[in-house]
C-alpha cells in the first residue's frame, strides 16, 4: 500500500498495486461533512490517481459508517458569492466529473447534499441497504449547487426529482435504487467490499474497451441521441484495431481466459 502524505489525516488515498485505488474520507466526528480542506484533499487525491497510469479503478468511500452527510454548514453559513468563486468551492466535483478512471462510490449511512452529489459524480454507486440519499439544501435556505438538480432530473425524471429537491426529504437506498440512482444495494457494512470486488472485475476487462465505454457514456449524455449513437459506433469500430480485440475474440473461440495488454 502507498499512502499520499498530504492526505494522511482526513482523506486517505491508497493504491493497492493491482490497478485499484481507494480514497477514504475520514472525518467521522462530523459524519464526513465536506469542508474546504476535505474537498481540496479529495480533489487532489483524485487528480493524483487520475494521472497515475498504474491506476484504473478508484473506489470512493467514507469512514465511521458514513459516506458524506453533506457540506459543512458551520463553514458555509457566512460565505459570500464572491468567496465561492474565489475559493473554487466546486472544484472537487469538476475533478470527479472529468476523471478518466472508473469511479465507484461505496456508500454507507448518509449521502446527503454535497455527499449525494459527490456519489452522483461516480460511474457506479454501491449502497448499504440502510443508506440515505437526498438533497436537503432547501431546508437551510439554498439549493443543490454541484449537480443535484441536473443529475436527478436526468436519472429519475422531473416529477420525482422535484419532489426530492423541493422537500429535502431523504430517499432510502431501496427507493434510490428503484429511481435509477444506484448500481446495487447490499447488506449494511458490505458496500466497500462489494465495490472493491466490482473494481477487480473491471480490472480483468480490456483497458481500451473500459476507457472507450466511459468516454462514450459521458459524452453521450450531453448530446442528442443520433450524435451519441455516432460516437458509440466510431468507438466500437476503433476497438477492432486493438491487440485486445484480437486476443479477446481469439480466446473466446479457443475457450480460454484472455490476456489483455491494454493496446
Amino acid at each position: 500500500m502507498r499512502k499520499t502524505a498530504e492526505a494522511s489525516m482526513v482523506v486517505d488515498s491508497r493504491r493497492a498495486g493491482d490497478g485499484l485505488a481507494t480514497i477514504t474520507i475520514n472525518r467521522p466526528e462530523r459524519r464526513n461533512a465536506l469542508n474546504l480542506e476535505v474537498k481540496k484533499l479529495i480533489a487532489d487525491a483524485v487528480a493524483d490517481l487520475a494521472a497515475d497510469d498504474s491506476v484504473r479503478v478508484i473506489v470512493l468511500t467514507g469512514s465511521g459508517g458514513y459516506f458524506v452527510a453533506g457540506t459543512d454548514i458551520g463553514e458555509m453559513a457566512t460565505m459570500t458569492p464572491r468567496q465561492h468563486v474565489e475559493l473554487n468551492t466546486d472544484r472537487v466535483f469538476t475533478v470527479l466529473r472529468q476523471c478518466p478512471k472508473i469511479l465507484i462510490a461505496a456508500v454507507e449511512g448518509y449521502a446527503l447534499g454535497g455527499g449525494c452529489e459527490l456519489a452522483l459524480c461516480c460511474d457506479m454507486i454501491i449502497a448499504g441497504e440502510g443508506a440515505k440519499f437526498g438533497q436537503p439544501e432547501i431546508r437551510v435556505g439554498i439549493m443543490p449547487g454541484a449537480g443535484g438538480t441536473q443529475r436527478l432530473v436526468r436519472l429519475m425524471g422531473k416529477y420525482l426529482a422535484m419532489k426530492v429537491i423541493l422537500t429535502g426529504e431523504p430517499l432510502t437506498a431501496v427507493e434510490a435504487f428503484a429511481y435509477g440512482m444506484l448500481s446495487e444495494v447490499v447488506p449494511d457494512g458490505t458496500a466497500l467490499e462489494r465495490a472493491l470486488a466490482l473494481g477487480k472485475t473491471i480490472l480483468a476487462m480490456p483497458p481500451m474497451a473500459v476507457r472507450a465505454i466511459k468516454e462514450v457514456v459521458q459524452l453521450g449524455q450531453e448530446v442528442p441521441l443520433e450524435a451519441a449513437l455516432s460516437l458509440e459506433r466510431k468507438a466500437f469500430v476503433r476497438l477492432f484495431d486493438s491487440v485486445d480485440q484480437k486476443e479477446g475474440m481469439r480466446a473466446f473461440l479457443e475457450k480460454r481466459k484472455p490476456i489483455y495488454k491494454g493496446r
